[in-house]
């Protein structure tokens, strides 16, 4: 596997691999990789010839009272596990390589609607900053394909608007949530838990996962069905900062007419923030 650090030599490798005829998957981290991470390595394998990971803790989307600083930096492991799922290049640039110049005087991509709800009233300037940091990639890398993890749900439907709108030629594809044996949705920052949290995490799943068996079963009193998810949370410890019923594809607020919902949720606890969501399509006879 390559390992490249500026974007001169990734255009480089990636001008040698077009001209053999090659199609090309990105798959972009900020690193600390784990066992979803892999997967996406894995399908976008799937997809085409070669395979590019990116590895970069991207400071635009980090608010200053976030964890930027903190953020776990395993450059040296997530390489060994790269090589052994088999990708052609990692690429990781230093910060300079990827914003030159004034941070502030960088250029920011904005995605209105999708960025301000939901996580983006709670993290504002976030979505800008990932809808940033993943065009520069995609016109660094040009892929054919790219893949992301729909954990992160709403930043899936952000890049997805994205490359509508700007007219990018990419395939973009979700890869399915990959969970602990007991539920909870792997994230790289599920290692600030203390072992009595980590043991309570799966509570935010197993909480949507009613959400959604009591609209299989026809309730349709959304903002109740919230209510009584967010006091479930908060009883257990957990400082939720939304649990919601929207719109799968638009995150729209739901009407009597929708079918296809995206239940998601995002809760503290201790020193993480851990977010997941779940699909749910809902037949029409299930209002009788």
């Amino acid at each position: 596997m390559l390992t490249v650090h500026t974007v001169a030599e990734l255009r480089g490798h990636i001008q040698r691999w077009r001209t053999a005829g090659g199609n090309i998957a990105l798959v972009p981290t900020m690193g600390n990789l784990h066992a979803g991470h892999i997967r996406l390595v894995e399908h976008a394998h799937e997809q085409a010839e070669r395979v590019v990971v990116s590895v970069f803790v991207n400071p635009l989307q980090f608010s200053p009272d976030e964890d930027f600083k903190s953020y776990p930096r395993t450059l040296e492991a997530d390489r060994i596990q790269l090589v052994a799922a088999g990708a052609d290049l990692l690429f990781a640039p230093p910060v300079e390589e990827m914003y030159p110049g004034e941070e502030q005087c960088v250029t920011r991509v904005e995605v209105p609607g999708l960025s301000s709800i939901l996580d983006g009233e709670f993290r504002p300037g976030h979505f800008a900053g990932v809808a940033t940091v993943v065009l520069k990639l995609f016109n660094m890398v040009q892929p054919d394909v790219a893949v992301f993890g729909q954990k992160d749900y709403q930043q899936l439907a952000v890049i997805r608007r994205l490359i509508r709108d700007l007219c990018v030629p990419v395939n973009i594809i979700g890869i399915a949530t990959v969970r602990e044996n007991d539920g909870l949705a792997m994230s790289s920052r599920n290692q600030y838990l203390t072992p009595s949290e980590r043991a309570a995490a799966p509570l935010l799943y197993r909480t949507l996962g009613e959400v959604v068996q009591a609209m299989e079963h026809g309730r349709r009193d959304f903002q109740r069905l919230e209510a009584e998810a967010l006091r479930k949370l908060r009883m257990a410890g957990m400082r939720p900062d939304y649990v919601t019923v929207r719109v799968a594809q638009t995150l729209a607020a739901p009407t009597a007419d929708d079918r296809h919902f995206a239940v998601l949720a995002a809760a503290w606890l201790g020193k993480a923030r851990l977010i997941d969501n779940i699909e749910v399509r809902i037949a029409a006879q299930a209002d009788a």
